[in-house]
């Protein structure tokens, strides 16, 4: 658990400025399009956008959310590892600051993702292609050509996007840079 300088930066809990409103909104929606809930990617938003520590009732005043929901929400991101927990002297609350490297943070969210979604779907296109295989009809070899060439796709993808991801956050920048022309990232 890392320990926060107590003369270091605190939040001014009495608003989120438009900005940071905005941004937490738009981080809201689009986890929404995604299936995550709302509430988990405000929450990181917030500690985004804030870029500074901050404890559950901090969170609680700015999101007014309740605690249960704030609790339930840290330890998802924890187990994401998208935010740490952290402490600060003489305060025996806990804090908590999300990553700030977006290349790493996204790196994160996707090996979560594909654990989560690719992982299993690809498990049960091995496992329909074990069943098909002991049917000798055409249409079942014309449906087993069809899962075995997804499970390929899915396999390959699997792997190059490992390759990409085990590069870390540096790394997949640069790659980037060489892969994308200079005026499509913006620094």
């Amino acid at each position: 658990m890392n320990t926060v300088n107590p003369q270091g930066p605190s939040a001014d809990l009495s608003t989120v400025d438009d900005s940071q409103k905005k941004f937490i909104e738009l981080w809201g929606d689009m986890g929404a399009k995604w299936g995550v809930p709302r509430s988990m990617t405000e929450l990181h938003a917030l500690l985004y956008i804030m870029g500074i520590p901050l404890n559950t009732d901090e969170i609680m005043k700015l999101l007014s959310i309740s605690r249960g929901n704030v609790s339930m929400t840290l330890r998802t991101l924890l187990d994401w590892g998208i935010i740490t927990r952290t402490q600060k002297r003489d305060d025996r609350k806990d804090y908590y600051v999300a990553e700030q490297d977006v290349w790493k943070l996204f790196s994160t969210v996707a090996r979560a993702r594909k654990r989560r979604e690719l992982e299993p779907l690809a498990a049960r296109l091995r496992s329909l292609t074990s069943d098909l295989h002991g049917c000798h009809s055409d249409q079942a070899g014309k449906q087993l050509h069809r899962i075995e060439s997804m499970l390929d796709f899915i396999n390959t993808f699997d792997e190059l996007s490992e390759r990409f991801l085990s590069m870390g956050g540096c790394d997949i920048q640069t790659m980037a840079k060489l892969l994308v022309p200079a005026k499509s990232i913006q620094p």
